[in-house]
């Protein structure tokens, strides 16, 4: 990913909430929870495991497909302005991460 001059590249974790549909509908972030306020853009990338060159049991299941969400979000229940958070779950992680932050 290219940074640019509206973005900051962080790979901070952070504690997201979803619906039961299992759409994101908050992310709480350096002591804030910021409110998902439009669709969230959700996909697929693989992990280069040729590089990382990870290795895994047989049988342990789907690690090469990286979680991503793109989300439109503001602070809590106000007009703030609308911030882009990129978030990222590693495949054999729970833990998801603040990928970068953008100006919407």
């Amino acid at each position: 990913m290219t940074a640019t001059a509206s973005e900051t590249i962080l790979d901070a974790p952070v504690d997201v909430r979803f619906t039961a549909a299992g759409t994101p509908l908050a992310v709480r972030y350096d002591g804030r929870v910021w409110a998902v306020a439009a669709e969230p853009l959700h996909w697929f990338t693989r992990d280069s495991w040729w590089e990382t060159q990870r290795t895994v049991p047989v049988g342990i299941g789907n690690v090469l497909d990286i979680e991503h969400w793109r989300i439109q979000v503001r602070l809590g229940a106000s007009a703030s302005a609308l911030r882009t958070f990129e978030l990222r779950r590693d495949p054999q992680s729970q833990q998801w991460l603040l990928e970068s932050i953008g100006d919407s």
